[in-house]
């Protein structure tokens, strides 16, 4: 605890999941915080969820790739604390389809709410850094996407690379202000199996759909090295750590937080040697909301899956 006492940080993306955890660990760990989602409905469920728990926070409704709105939350966050000492970059829109089907307001899109929401939400908390005299942390949440190609992926893969290279250029812009860019990087996450996958887990009968590029939970869980998907908890203690002072000499850096997955040998599949079925990890799951747990995950009639 006390990590962060007497530092302020802004969350940009601050739903329960990913965003909502790192906000509420950041707080837990002492610091004062600012939570921005362009959904009113997400920004004050993850402030409930946090005052209710005695933590100082609040929150401000907004687009991340909007210039005025991410100013006028940086401006509220100054106001309200008088500081601000770390920012976290979590907004971002996915479209998936193949290269040769992708519209091209949809690649807008995601190169605006990646690479250049990074651009707006750096410019603006490095100015207040800069305002406070005593640096600061800013940290964007990548994907494994930006250091790999992805079938459909044309456009998250272009703008989670974009936010990467960015992120590595700005940090050598800002070192000599004392203010340090770094990235976490994680791939599929444990809420993801049950919140976007559908395969054999919830359909015994379950056929995998003839198409290129599509792979089941078990065949995702068989590349992990550690055999387990990180859960939003573990990208929140990787963004304390960068947002706290002990990573004061890091600037620049991407840290995975990915089972191991990134840095395996690309033919070694894991679970040819210990094998776990997929069945069996989701069983032994909790649910976690904001890093709490929540229970086993149950089926639509609320039995364990």
């Amino acid at each position: 605890m006390d990590r962060l006492k007497d530092k302020v940080a802004i969350v940009f993306g601050a739903g329960p999941n990913i965003g909502g955890t790192i906000a509420h660990f950041l707080a837990r760990e002492g610091a004062r915080v600012c939570v921005m989602d362009i959904s009113e409905a997400a920004t004050n469920e993850t402030i409930t969820y946090l005052q209710e728990r005695g933590l100082e926070c609040f929150g401000v409704v907004g687009n991340a790739r909007d210039y005025d709105e991410v100013g006028k939350a940086v401006a509220a966050t100054i106001e309200k604390y008088g500081r601000l000492d770390a920012a976290v970059n979590m907004a971002g829109r996915v479209h998936w389809s193949h290269v040769l089907d992708m519209k091209l307001d949809d690649w807008n899109d995601s190169v605006a709410s990646f690479a250049t929401a990074g651009l707006i939400t750096t410019q603006h908390c490095a100015r207040a850094m800069i305002k406070n005299g005593n640096g600061g942390s800013i940290i964007h949440i990548l994907s494994t996407a930006a250091h790999f190609g992805e079938t459909d992926g044309t456009a998250y893969c272009a703008a989670k690379a974009a936010l990467l290279s960015f992120a590595r250029s700005s940090a050598l812009d800002l070192a000599h202000l004392g203010i340090r860019v770094n990235t976490v990087t994680p791939c599929s996450m444990e809420h993801q199996l049950w919140s976007t996958m559908r395969d054999e887990v919830f359909d015994p009968n379950w056929q995998k759909p003839d198409r290129i590029g599509f792979y089941s939970r078990q065949e995702y869980l068989d590349q992990m090295p550690l055999r387990r998907f990180p859960k939003a908890a573990d990208l929140a203690w990787a963004t304390v750590f960068l947002a706290s002072d002990e990573s004061s000499c890091m600037s620049g850096a991407d840290i995975a937080v990915d089972g191991g997955l990134r840095h395996k040998y690309p033919t070694w599949t894991p679970g040819n040697h210990f094998p776990l079925d997929i069945r069996d990890y989701v069983r032994n799951t909790q649910l976690t909301k904001y890093g709490d747990p929540q229970g086993p995950l149950t089926d639509s009639l609320g039995e364990p899956v």
